[in-house]
């Protein structure tokens, strides 16, 4: 086991690193505060290569692996879990499955802008009566002569507004043993029909962009069927463990940032005459933490690692994402306990890391489904 990053990972971090500091860092605040989605940072980013990392140069990627593109999710989420979970969802949820399933002339069309930062991809599977039962799909797509013709509604999908195309799935059919078939589809943006707003106002993540979708006689030629007409559940379930990596990692670096915060705080107040980093109820909480961050970071990392070396991954992705989330969930609330009254004001910042941190163990499969996840990869 080589634990060690590449030349070219360390390379990448650091340049993530100094972007989020130096660009994203200071609007982090306002960010969350006005809601805000940072379209000008999404630019830079996409000047950057960002939103090309894992895919490779031929489709106008940075031909970067997983583990860089969690690296990368890892330092953006560490300063903004706004513009890290549009970050993630715009790459693992909107550009990747045009990777793993687009024909060539989808991936020529739709995934080399997204590679090179011209704009972002969302992805559309959830509906207001199909969240955790994807499989209780209602979205229709009805092949009329040449076209699909596609009603529905998708709620709570992140980046819609500002994509230039989305992947939404909808029943197409029925299997001869009677349940339905759930095809993937390529809707480009100002399709006519397909209305999108974003009417939410959030407890957290508050600056990325969660959108809600009406799909309404929206027609599309049929080659922009994603992959298997036949194969879209099977496609998005892979889709969302690939995704599931990179929740993790965001889920990373709010858990990273909750310990950077409570422990700089722990040494710089001070009480009955000494800092409270001194006291050891303080030092077991920051204990804890450094613990679970540190733990979280190795399942991220072997999820990735499986993922770039072609082995299964579903199992471990899923133990990323349920223990990386919870403890972030967990280390933002210790870090508001360890700064006392002062965590509680908006003004130190670990409450956002709190609201931003809950998601996380919603979003992408609940805690309770990757327990089921994990539970099914066992046998049961």
């Amino acid at each position: 086991m080589n634990f060690e990053l590449t030349k070219e990972q360390e390379m990448t971090k650091k340049m993530v690193r100094d972007f989020a500091d130096g660009v994203i860092r200071p609007r982090a605040v306002e960010i969350d505060e006005k809601a805000e989605f940072p379209k000008d940072i999404f630019d830079e980013m996409g000047k950057l290569g960002l939103l090309g990392i894992p895919f490779p140069e031929e489709y106008g990627g940075s031909g970067g692996d997983t583990l860089t593109y969690a690296l990368a999710v890892e330092e953006i989420g560490k300063v903004c879990g706004s513009t890290g979970l549009s970050y993630a969802a715009a790459v693992s949820l909107g550009a990747s499955p045009i990777y793993y399933f687009g024909t060539e002339e989808q991936k020529q069309k739709y995934l080399v802008p997204l590679a090179k930062g011209e704009g972002l991809a969302s992805f559309g599977l959830t509906e207001p009566n199909a969240g955790s039962d994807a499989g209780g799909t209602q979205t229709r797509a009805e092949l009329k002569g040449d076209q699909y013709v596609i009603n529905g509604e998708k709620c709570w999908i992140t980046n819609a507004e500002y994509a230039r195309s989305i992947t939404v799935t909808a029943v197409s059919g029925k299997r001869e043993d009677g349940k339905n078939i759930i095809s993937a589809f390529i809707v480009p943006k100002d399709t006519p029909g397909m209305r999108i707003t974003s009417p939410y106002e959030k407890m957290g993540v508050r600056g990325s962009n969660t959108s809600e979708i009406i799909l309404e006689d929206v027609e599309i030629p049929k080659e922009n069927v994603l992959g298997d007409p036949n194969g879209g559940f099977k496609q998005f379930l892979y889709t969302l463990d690939g995704g599931r990596i990179s929740i993790a990692a965001l889920a990373l670096g709010i858990a990273q940032a909750s310990l950077d915060k409570a422990l700089a705080y722990a040494k710089e107040r001070k009480q009955f005459g000494q800092p409270i980093s001194k006291f050891q109820a303080i030092q077991f909480k920051l204990a804890d933490i450094a613990m679970e961050v540190e733990l979280a970071r190795n399942m991220v990392f072997k999820a990735a690692w499986l993922k770039d070396q072609g082995k299964p991954f579903s199992k471990e992705a899923a133990f990323a994402k349920l223990y990386a989330s919870e403890t972030a969930f967990r280390s933002a609330n210790q870090a508001i306990q360890i700064h006392g009254g002062y965590g509680y004001m908006r003004e130190y910042e670990v409450e956002r890391f709190l609201r931003d941190a809950k998601l996380l163990e919603i979003g992408e499969g609940t805690s309770e489904i990757q327990r089921m996840v994990i539970a099914r990869q066992l046998g049961c």
